[in-house]
């Protein structure tokens, strides 16, 4: 290897989009997909024979005294952690697809598993083998594969602040959603005890007018409780009630929040729900698929002789995961997605005998399609419906009542008076909206909801074509089998590594190409 060391060599990546050229290019480490000044993301390129039309391409060269297997050591301006640039989302999904596959992946097994798109996923892949100490691996075909140590987590980990900080961030919002949601509960109490008290010490006042000191001082003694006891009186289990969580997790000052605004959308994360399925239903199927059958996870129309021929909802589909057309030799349209055709994992995909009655069984104890959940008024239970109603109710009746003996009232107020009239307004668009925001919640949801039983219907239909197809529909999934093609990355197939020095990799090369020559001759 002494002599390796006066030898120069150079290898080249094409960049996309091309930039000018730096002024000092950066020594790069065993492995390296960023440029130089502005980090962007490129792409290995292994072509025997195929010249490369990149108008730029900088020279990395190892000289005497570099260690070109050593261990990564990128050079970034600011030491700054590529991951980090990525969204959460992308990044965790990413993560989990490498962690599903064993740490070994193409960018179609990242994409179909985690269902972004085949971008989003390279970027993904580029960003966590630099940050990790990742090395790429290249198949006699050119397909590149990304192989990530098993400890890659931890190494981001240790690497990456923002990864550290995001579980804080997300308690703190976890704790400011449900003291939102308390607080809103707890301001329905606050309001019904001040208008109840207000009202009181109003008509205590206008009582000590006619009757006197003494008389006044007797009826308000008398009638000061009587807001704290009428509320617990409509609940007197209220300490009890707040300790204790219903079967819905949910105690009963978060059922007044409930009631009013709603529980969120139950179909929080349907997008990347739908291309999981998706690009998993293609990658598992042989990267060749029907409109038939990609029209359970999408939202298409009920199936009609106007929509049979209507293959338009392929289209997002096929901008997602670069796929295209084809046609089959009956004349039928099928899709080829080529990107998730090949795979680092060995697991085997569907066979030509799952059509029919087979494809359902397939599907056993899966979802065979997707099913958007139908929006609830309230989680809360009925009683704690009923309960916050009537607390409602009682509020709006007080503000009523207090806004009449505020307009009848002659001398200035003070004192707690003084202070409740400051805050009538909004005690008045409290009251109002706790009722008029549930209506109008409970309108849009009886559309909202109509909707979703329509789409899933839909899917519904499209999904039992699939258990009962009719002979054209059978001959054509049939077709999609036999034109299916699932390439098997395996150890065997690399050609080149970044693992490893480029001088080990020629010696072995050429030690294998002599051992073959010496089998020949035997």
């Amino acid at each position: 290897m002494a002599a390796a060391a006066a030898i120069s060599l150079s290898f080249h990546f094409r960049f996309r989009p091309p930039f000018p050229s730096p002024r000092t290019p950066t020594r790069h480490a065993p492995f390296s997909l960023f440029s130089p000044s502005l980090l962007a993301p490129c792409r290995l390129r292994v072509a025997p024979g195929r010249p490369s039309p990149s108008p730029w391409r900088p020279d990395v060269r190892a000289r005497a005294g570099s260690t070109i297997g050593a261990p990564p050591a990128l050079v970034r301006p600011g030491g700054a952690v590529e991951t980090d640039r990525l969204p959460s989302d992308v990044r965790d999904r990413a993560m989990e697809a490498v962690d599903h596959f064993g740490g070994r992946v193409t960018i179609g097994d990242v994409a179909s598993r985690a269902g972004l798109q085949l971008a989003q996923a390279e970027r993904a892949l580029q960003a966590l083998a630099a940050d990790t100490e990742g090395f790429l691996e290249v198949s006699e075909d050119g397909e590149v594969l990304y192989v990530f140590p098993k400890d890659y987590r931890a190494k981001l980990a240790g690497k990456s602040f923002r990864m550290r900080v995001e579980p804080l961030v997300d308690k703190a919002k976890q704790v400011g959603a449900y003291l939102v949601r308390v607080s809103f509960g707890t301001a329905l109490i606050a309001s019904i005890v001040l208008v109840y008290t207000t009202i009181i010490a109003i008509l205590s006042s206008s009582s000590s007018d006619e009757d006197g000191r003494g008389r006044r001082r007797r009826s308000y003694g008398s009638t000061i409780i009587i807001p704290t006891d009428m509320f617990w009186y409509l609940d007197a289990d209220y300490y009890r009630r707040r300790r204790v969580e219903n079967e819905n997790g949910m105690n009963f000052i978060e059922s007044v929040f409930s009631f009013v605004f709603g529980d969120g959308d139950p179909n929080d994360g349907l997008e990347e729900k739908r291309w999981k399925m998706i690009g998993q239903y293609i990658s598992s199927n042989g990267g060749v698929v029907t409109a038939e059958e990609l029209a359970p996870f999408l939202d298409v129309p009920p199936p009609s002789e106007e929509s049979k021929d209507d293959e338009s909802f392929v289209l997002p589909v096929l901008l997602r995961f670069q796929g295209h057309p084809e046609i089959d030799e009956q004349g039928n349209i099928l899709y080829r997605f080529p990107s998730l055709q090949r795979t680092a994992s060995s697991k085997s995909g569907r066979s030509r005998e799952y059509v029919g009655t087979k494809w359902s069984a397939m599907f056993s104890g899966v979802e065979k399609y997707l099913e958007e959940k139908p929006w609830k008024f309230s989680k809360a239970n009925a009683t704690e419906k009923a309960m916050v109603a009537g607390l409602g109710g009682l509020n709006l009746f007080g503000v009523i009542i207090l806004g009449n003996l505020l307009k009848q009232m002659t001398v200035t107020p003070g004192g707690l008076i003084s202070f409740a009239a400051q805050l009538y307004p909004l005690l008045q668009i409290y009251a109002g909206s706790f009722f008029a925001i549930p209506l109008f919640r409970w309108f849009l949801l009886r559309k909202t909801n109509n909707g979703i039983k329509k789409r899933n219907k839909a899917r519904e239909q499209r999904a039992q074509e699939l258990v009962s197809p009719d002979s054209s529909l059978r001959r054509k999934l049939l077709s999609a089998r036999d034109m299916a093609e699932r390439k098997v990355i395996t150890p065997e197939e690399i050609v080149y590594t970044t693992e490893k020095d480029l001088l080990e990799q020629d010696y072995e090369v050429k030690e294998w190409e002599r051992r073959f020559k010496e089998l020949e001759s035997e």
